[in-house]
């Protein structure tokens, strides 16, 4: 099992867990993960941050160190002749992985179908190759893959089931930190990787610093991840707002239950804000290189998966140039202010929480039962 980052990480814990369960029989586990794996078993072949990395102008830097970590899983792989490879997201790293072991007996299954259907869909028709069979979280998705020939099979969202396990306690988050009880909250969350977080949380403490200006009391909540706490904690120690950090999935699942808006980069997390019910804005800043690329190739009109789902602009989103404190500051002092405008946008979430898969069998389960299934050979290739 390979997973190249924090989601990653929490969707193979989960897994591991749901596999436990299915199995008829002992079953054990090897590959890379981080601390969620970590808690359930797994020992990681080197640090899961070595992974970590996004967009052209910051792969390249790392570029040996992440060769050098292709090759030693790879061997890994052949050396322990498991009976399947489940690579979890991080597509750079797991198809180029895949197409190492391709041909070699070993069934090859990705967790997390790519987003190829947004920019690079003729990509799909090279993956089939590669890949076995694609667990998607999408329910659009299995129809799209299977046009390029590529078994692939909706599984579900695993948001749901975070949702679902720790669904937050407002109120408390409050008492523990002084807010009161009619303080408007507003969360941020600038990311799961250091180079997101470097380049978006000076805009998003504008934003936070002109919504403060106005509402004197409001407090700022930022739940994060490890590889990105300690770079967090610095960015905010001068902040003149009142800032809670958070960590962990209760802490997290704390914050957005406190939260009256937030304020997130584009991502999985979009997601969560919708199943959680928080009214919300997106925003994102890349690499000027990686954008340009990525927008010569763009074939959706929305980026945020909220809306993508949706088939219109839920949540706004503000990318790029356009990634800029004043109108972002703007769209969230409406949702702070108009609780018409939250319900309006809470109205169109609960729609896309039953797109999701919301209320049938948890998506683990149903993402264990295909891969047992394929195992067996009881899904065609």
């Amino acid at each position: 099992m390979v997973a190249g980052e924090a989601s990653g990480d929490v969707l193979g814990a989960r897994l591991i867990g749901a596999l436990e369960q299915r199995h008829q029989g002992p079953v054990s586990f090897s590959g890379i993960g981080g601390a969620q794996m970590a808690a359930v078993g797994m020992k990681s072949l080197f640090p899961i941050s070595d992974l970590s990395v996004m967009g052209l102008a910051e792969i390249l830097p790392r570029l040996p160190l992440l060769l050098r970590r292709l090759s030693e899983t790879a061997a890994h792989v052949r050396t322990k002749r498991p009976a399947a490879l489940i690579t979890i997201d991080a597509p750079g790293f797991s198809f180029r992985l895949a197409k190492r072991l391709a041909g070699e007996g070993i069934p090859l299954i990705h967790y997390v179908a790519p987003q190829v259907w947004a920019w690079r869909p003729g990509r799909a028709r090279h993956l089939a190759g590669r890949i076995d069979h694609l667990l998607a979280l999408l329910p659009f998705e299995p129809a799209f893959f299977q046009d390029f020939d590529l078994p692939c099979e909706f599984v579900g969202h695993p948001i749901i089931e975070g949702v679902a396990e720790m669904p937050g306690d407002g109120p408390a988050l409050r008492k523990r930190n002084g807010i009161a009880a009619d303080a408007p909250v507003l969360a941020l969350l600038p990311g799961s990787r250091v180079g997101e977080v470097r380049r978006l949380l000076p805009t998003f403490a504008g934003v936070a610093e002109i919504l403060h200006q106005a509402r004197p009391g409001l407090h700022i909540v930022i739940p994060t991840v490890e590889q990105v706490a300690e770079t967090v904690a610095q960015a905010v120690q001068s902040w003149p707002m009142p800032t809670h950090l958070m960590q962990g999935p209760s802490g997290r699942a704390d914050a957005f239950a406190a939260a009256q808006a937030a304020l997130a980069a584009s991502g999985t997390v979009s997601l969560e804000l919708a199943l959680r019910g928080v009214p919300s804005v997106v925003a994102y800043r890349t690499n000027p290189i990686t954008a340009a690329l990525v927008r010569r190739m763009l074939t959706i009109p929305h980026v945020a998966l909220p809306n993508i789902l949706a088939g219109e602009k839920v949540m706004a989103e503000f990318l790029q140039e356009n990634c800029q404190p004043q109108p972002i500051a703007k769209a969230l002092a409406d949702m702070l202010d108009d609780s018409g405008h939250r319900a309006r946008q809470q109205e169109k979430f609960a729609h896309i929480a039953g797109l999701l898969g919301r209320d049938g069998i948890a998506p683990s389960l149903r993402a264990a039962d295909a891969i047992l299934g394929l195992m067996d050979g009881q899904i065609d290739k």
